[in-house]
């Protein structure tokens, strides 16, 4: 009986995430880099202040995921326009991805290896 309500509550979160447009996906490095050139994106660093001052991708925003006001500062953000976000190595950022859809953003597309890989 548990496995059927966990089975239900799953695809009931799943059909809500469809039914309001919204997706969410985990790029490469170099799909990631030709798609926040173009216009009308936000690049979110989700690394601390120190993390960021130490290096960041070019145009990016800080807001610091550990922080706690993190759901406040994202939901200034416009929600209809496309978000690109990443971490240090994809962990926060695969979180903040997910507080981004269930926040209402329609688009939000996670950097594969977080700023690591974008080094490399």
């Amino acid at each position: 009986m548990l496995n059927r309500i966990i089975v239900f509550v799953g695809l009931f979160i799943s059909l809500q995430v469809m039914a309001q447009g919204a997706q969410s996906d985990v790029l490469d490095q170099v799909t990631f880099k030709k798609e926040i050139s173009k216009k009308g994106i936000q690049l979110i660093d989700v690394r601390t202040p120190e993390e960021f001052n130490a290096g960041h991708i070019p145009n990016a925003i800080n807001i610091n995921f550990m922080a706690s006001d993190f759901k406040t500062q994202i939901s200034k953000l416009n929600k209809n326009k496309a978000v690109y976000v990443y971490c240090q190595a994809g962990g926060r950022s695969a979180k903040a991805s997910k507080m981004f859809l269930e926040n209402g953003f329609k688009e939000v597309h996670d950097l594969k290896g977080g700023y690591g890989a974008w080094k490399e």
